[in-house]
């Protein structure tokens, strides 16, 4: 017998540092509650809210600041599931489905990891490309690729 999954509709933001487009550095951060887990921010879609929405307000919940210009949305909807580690903390859904979006920080932005009273994040770094795979966890780095080469071949990136 084959039982439905429960994906969590989610945002997720691939973040370019405020020198983009003179340097292309991303955004990274360590997540507080699992650890050596390197992602983009992400959170969850509440009910009644739009996907730029939530995408605002957890950017103000996860890195302190939304002073982001969206330079492009990924045309898709990706669901993936949670690694088994991880299923206990995130019931009753087997995964998430993600709609993510490229945005540039502002000149003058700030980040502040600490401005939420539970922080998603313990430290953050922008990085480049060539060294982005290597420090996100395992089970985000195909999505990631996915993601970003798209943003690359629209020449968003």
């Amino acid at each position: 017998m084959q039982t439905t999954k429960s994906y969590r509709p989610n945002v997720a933001a691939v973040i370019l540092s405020s020198r983009y487009p003179d340097k292309c550095e991303f955004f990274v951060a360590h997540r507080s509650d699992i650890k050596n887990a390197w992602q983009f921010p992400q959170g969850g879609i509440d009910e009644g809210e739009t996907p730029r929405e939530a995408l605002k307000r957890e950017l103000l919940e996860e890195i302190g600041c939304d002073k982001v210009e969206v330079l492009g949305e990924y045309p898709e909807w990706i669901s993936y599931d949670f690694p088994k580690v991880s299923r206990g903390k995130t019931y009753p859904f087997d995964g998430q489905t993600q709609k993510y979006f490229l945005v540039r920080l502002k000149d003058g932005a700030e980040i502040n990891l600490d401005a939420y009273h539970i922080p998603e994040f313990e430290e953050y770094e922008f990085v480049a490309y060539e060294d982005l795979f290597r420090k996100v966890t395992y089970f985000k780095r195909k999505v990631y690729r996915r993601v970003i080469d798209y943003f690359i071949d629209e020449g968003l990136i």
